[in-house]
């Protein structure tokens, strides 16, 4: 059961994400957050856990993503829990969480080492798929300038993170 002060420090944090993301383009959005959260709550009523880690990871999981920041070094998810004042056990789980959950390129596997980290990687996987997926997958590309299809672009399988971040740079 989440006490109130969790209770506050999630909608704070909602609200946060919310002003965050209002105008996010790339099928990052609110929304996509939104639905992340409320499936990470879903799974974690069968399969346990931490509700106010997981939900707080679900709601910071996209933060500080490179995809939508940029390749910068300060942790946004950090400094919100810590202005917060959730505990430094809590702030390290979460930034544990947030950590596993992106994907990482065909073919580099990313371990969830906990149940909280396998439950939101599952639930942003999850977004990633069907019809919202799909569109997502067109608001990235485009967003990013990218062409719908090019024949002439071969998918590529990457060895580690690294190369999966340098091609995604250079496209």
């Amino acid at each position: 059961m989440v006490n109130i002060s969790e209770k506050q420090l999630v909608t704070q944090t909602e609200n946060y994400i919310k002003d965050v993301f209002a105008d996010e383009g790339s099928g990052h959005d609110w929304w996509h957050i939104h639905r992340v959260r409320n499936l990470s709550v879903r799974i974690a009523e069968a399969e346990g856990g931490n509700r106010f880690v997981i939900e707080m990871a679900a709601l910071l999981h996209d933060i500080d993503d490179w995809k939508i920041t940029g390749d910068k070094q300060t942790s946004n998810a950090e400094l919100w829990l810590k202005n917060i004042n959730v505990s430094e056990a809590e702030v390290n789980k979460i930034l544990e969480i947030i950590g596993q959950v992106s994907f990482k390129g065909a073919g580099v596997e990313t371990f969830a080492t906990s149940v909280e980290a396998k439950i939101v990687q599952d639930a942003d996987r999850l977004d990633a798929i069907g019809a919202i997926g799909i569109a997502r997958t067109f608001a990235y590309g485009g967003n990013k300038g990218r062409p719908i299809y090019n024949p002439g672009i071969k998918p590529e399988l990457h060895n580690d993170f690294d190369s999966y971040k340098k091609l995604r740079h250079q496209l």
